[in-house]
């Protein structure tokens, strides 16, 4: 049944009301420098947020063993973060309404050469409309938004009518096995609300996305003889130009492909690491690289690494070098396959109209280059996977920022979506 359109007003005046708080608390956040394997501190400073609200909390590790016998997983390799997923949990008196999941990711990528950024990364500043700092879009306001959207509800005397489960992840910038260790866990629900920063937009599709590091080794002597020796660098340039080659072919192959077929260059390659060499004055014997390519929904993430594996061995092959020495690509972080969110779900619907009322335009759709732990639901689960949320600039770069009012209206959105696919009830007495 539609949200009665005077509990709407109220629920969003309530966002309105709560909004600075919800801001501090985003600050709060970003001022944890939670890059991979530093995230303890965040998931416990989370973790007192959702028992100071009163709900059930279950903090857990990454089961690795289960990871390892999961397709979906990656390799729980050298750096893997360490930290566990938090939980709370809201849990109705009653057995109404349509369960639902809430899900963020408090991992945040490095924030590179700190001279680069207008103000420190984990100091997060306003000006104007926008909240700066590592995370702040990339999604440290969504996750916010997750806890306030419940909070308007409370302040205004109600709860969901349904379980809510509020999942804080870590390892989605590297891995998605956070989010596939809460799946394994048995967290489940009729459909699952992701706030990645879409630009207020639902994700119609996404690619799934591969991980791995190519190391060449060479035969090093000193530079004056260097036509003796055999240079890895060198080397591994040629195979990047190879791993060039499989991204041209790729996204040639996306004629056809709903929500692909449209878009210039849905595949994208990423060389996003490189060393080697010991010696400026030796031939460098060893070159590693870390690479990340996409691949389309339906693509099994083991078929792609093949793909990849074949390239670089049959390149390998007619180099005059590298055919005598072939070389080792390993997949270390991302196993991901991609999904396609079909259209015509309830929980679409009622998201579309609270969007709507949020502010007064029509829910569009997007196909998403990247990796989004809505993967782990949609593909493993069969629920509805919705991932939207604010505007943002620059995540992943220097001077990330996300819009503030942007914020407020998804916030005020998910609200609304809360308690119209939950329904609502009056507030626990305590609660």
């Amino acid at each position: 049944m539609p949200l009665d359109p005077a509990l709407a007003d109220r629920i969003a005046a309530s966002v309105a009301h709560g909004f600075a708080e919800q801001v501090a608390h985003t600050q709060a956040l970003v001022r944890f420098g939670s890059t991979r394997g530093a995230e303890h501190a965040i998931q416990d400073f989370v973790l007192g947020a959702f028992r100071a609200r009163g709900y059930a909390t279950e903090r857990f590790a990454i089961d690795a063993a289960a990871i390892a016998g999961h397709p979906g997983g990656a390799r729980v390799a050298d750096g893997h973060s360490e930290a566990p997923i938090v939980a709370g949990l809201h849990r109705p008196r009653g057995a109404g309404g349509r369960s639902l999941i809430l899900q963020a990711h408090v991992d945040v990528v490095p924030p590179g050469p700190l001279d680069l950024w207008t103000h420190p990364p984990f100091d997060p500043v306003i000006d104007g409309d926008w909240l700066y700092g590592r995370g702040a879009a990339d999604m440290k306001a969504g996750h916010a938004a997750n806890l306030f959207a419940l909070d308007a509800l409370r302040r205004i005397g109600l709860q969901p009518a349904a379980a809510v489960t509020i999942l804080s992840v870590v390892e989605e910038e590297s891995t998605g096995n956070g989010a596939l260790a809460a799946h394994l866990h048995g967290y489940r629900a009729d459909a699952v609300l992701i706030p990645e920063p879409m630009d207020e937009a639902l994700v119609r599709a996404n690619t799934g996305v591969l991980w791995f590091t190519v190391e060449v080794r060479g035969r090093p002597v000193h530079v004056r003889a260097m036509g003796a020796g055999a240079n890895a660098i060198d080397a591994t340039y040629r195979v990047i130009g190879a791993l060039r080659e499989l991204e041209g072919r790729w996204n040639a192959d996306r004629a056809g492909r709903p929500h692909f077929s449209d878009v210039a260059h849905p595949i994208n390659l990423n060389v996003g690491r490189i060393e080697g060499g010991d010696w400026n004055s030796s031939v460098p014997a060893w070159c590693r690289v870390g690479c990340r390519i996409a691949l389309y929904p339906g693509t099994r993430a083991a078929d792609a690494a093949a793909e990849v594996e074949a390239a670089v061995a049959a390149f390998a092959r007619a180099d005059p070098f590298l055919a005598d020495a072939p070389p080792r690509v390993t997949f270390d972080g991302f196993f991901a396959e991609g999904y396609v969110l079909e259209p015509g779900s309830e929980a679409e619907g009622v998201l579309a109209a609270a969007h709507r009322r949020a502010t007064g335009a029509e829910l569009t759709g997007i196909m998403a280059p990247c990796y989004l732990d809505t993967r782990v639901h949609a593909l493993y689960e069969q629920v509805p996977a919705l991932c939207y949320g604010p505007a943002s600039e620059n995540i992943h770069g220097f001077d990330e920022r996300v819009s503030l009012r942007s914020v407020q209206r998804i916030t005020t959105a998910m609200a609304l979506f809360v308690a119209e696919w939950c329904g609502t009830e009056r507030l626990e007495a305590g609660g």
